[in-house]
């Protein structure tokens, strides 16, 4: 059974004869009535009852004709839903973010894609870098707002826009020795430091470790944390100072106070990724709105730098 039978049932039963059905479809005559002969067949019941050119449904056929109307007006409706998501009106995506980095641009970024995009469903998954990498290979997430570098292997099959890049400030506890506004790096080799785990910031920690080398001492770790509210705490709680990403300036963090760095040569980049070849129309409007808000976030970012640290 195909959806031309039901339109020609359909049809037939609304203009009461084969006539006037084949110039309402615009299709043969004979065509429309083997059609309809083939349906009764299949079905195993008459659908219409017939008294020379007159034509009129059966009780069986009342019955069908009400489910038939229901058959096609959902198939219209799916029609018009994959052509609505052909174009991006409606459909899924889903975003993973480092939810601190995000804190200072992703709402307004979310107001603006619902306002373009009401019909199109938002899900949203808090993950690390590392962890964004996995649910890319497994197909998870559409996008992520994340850290590179990628691994070889994913490499390949990502594309990105850099956001913004941001430099490592210095967290301490509000009564640190330190009375200025920027410290050199070796000027850290006597203090305790706390360190956000690698597994969730590998980037991050190699950094510290490699800058700390650079300068020639092996930093003396007092704690990894598993999250930026967990660094605060002990660095609030005077347990050692935090080297730690520019967005951290987004969390509140009572007790510490920051300062930058002098030299001040690393950045890290925050990224928008999505696999080359997703074929998903509701994806490339949400780049297109980080792009277009791209200078506004990046000066935000320095604003909060020079207030926090001033």
């Amino acid at each position: 059974m195909e959806l031309r039978h039901l339109r020609y049932f359909v049809a037939v039963a609304q203009r009461k004869g084969f006539r006037e059905a084949a110039r309402f479809l615009h299709v043969s005559q004979p065509a429309i009535s083997k059609t309809l002969t083939q349906l009764e067949q299949e079905l195993g019941v008459k659908l219409f009852a017939r008294s020379g050119r007159s034509i009129r449904l059966t009780p069986q056929g009342e019955v069908f004709y009400e489910e038939t109307q229901r058959t096609l007006q959902q198939a219209q409706r799916a029609a018009e839903a994959s052509q609505r998501a052909a174009r991006g009106e409606i459909g899924t995506l889903t975003i993973g973010f480092c939810s601190v980095a995000t804190y200072g641009f992703l709402p307004r970024i979310v107001r603006q894609y619902k306002e373009l995009l009401p019909g199109v469903r938002l899900h949203f998954r808090e993950m690390n870098p590392p962890q964004q990498e996995t649910a890319f290979s497994q197909g998870d997430i559409d996008l992520g707002i994340t850290r590179p570098p990628f691994s070889k292997t994913l490499a390949r099959d990502i594309a990105f826009k850099t956001i913004f890049r941001e430099p490592l400030v210095v967290a301490v506890p509000e009564d640190h020795r330190c009375a200025g506004k920027r410290i050199k790096v070796e000027d850290l080799s006597g203090e305790a430091f706390i360190l956000l785990q690698r597994d969730g910031a590998p980037i991050i920690y190699d950094a510290i470790l490699g800058m700390c080398q650079q300068h020639g001492f092996a930093p003396k770790v007092a704690y990894e944390a598993d999250s930026l509210h967990s660094v605060f705490t002990l660095v609030a709680a005077g347990q050692g100072i935090a080297l730690v990403p520019g967005c951290a300036l987004n969390l509140r963090a009572e007790g510490v106070r920051f300062l930058r760095l002098q030299a001040d040569e690393f950045r890290v980049d925050l990224v928008l990724a999505w696999l080359r070849n997703t074929d998903s129309a509701v994806l490339q409007p949400f780049v297109r709105l980080v792009e277009k808000e791209r200078k506004a976030i990046r000066e935000n970012s320095r604003r909060a730098l020079g207030v926090a640290c001033a």
